[in-house]
């Protein structure tokens, strides 16, 4: 279960004394902890991994406004977190495979225009859960509904 594998690398990072690898974890932890405090449920594996997905777009989001600023320290800082948080989530799909995903399900769903989008990207997201960025999944779906 992924919540035992980040106890272990908590575990790991505290005796190996990698202070970036252990704050980072623990924000993990937390940022799961809260988010099954808030509504009352334990999270199961998939759930898990979109918390961690919510994190990784925290950080690239973040990372955008680290550079317009000129914080080096901190640009550094967010690329070794983006990578620890990284290495929880499934193997990210390319543009061209989230393209080949997407016209799938425009044809599953019967898409014909944009005005379908919305429901295009609610099968989207079911189907490639964390395994695409939304802003991918969205920008696919424009470019083949227009």
């Amino acid at each position: 279960m992924l919540k035992d594998q980040l106890l272990n690398d908590l575990k790991d990072a505290m005796k190996n004394k990698d202070e970036l690898k252990k704050n980072t974890v623990q924000m993990i932890r937390a940022a799961i902890l809260q988010v099954e405090k808030d509504n009352g449920i334990e999270l199961d594996d998939a759930k898990i991994l979109e918390v961690i997905a919510k994190e990784s777009k925290k950080r690239i989001d973040a990372a955008a406004d680290f550079e317009k600023s000129g914080r080096e320290d901190l640009i550094e800082q967010n690329r070794k977190e983006l990578e620890i948080i990284s290495s929880y989530l499934p193997k990210q799909l390319s543009v061209e495979e989230v393209e080949e995903k997407v016209k799938e399900i425009i044809s599953k769903v019967g898409a014909q225009s944009i005005k379908d989008m919305g429901l295009v990207m609610k099968e989207a997201k079911n189907e490639l859960g964390v395994t695409a960025n939304g802003k991918v999944i969205s920008d696919a779906v424009k470019k083949l509904l227009s």
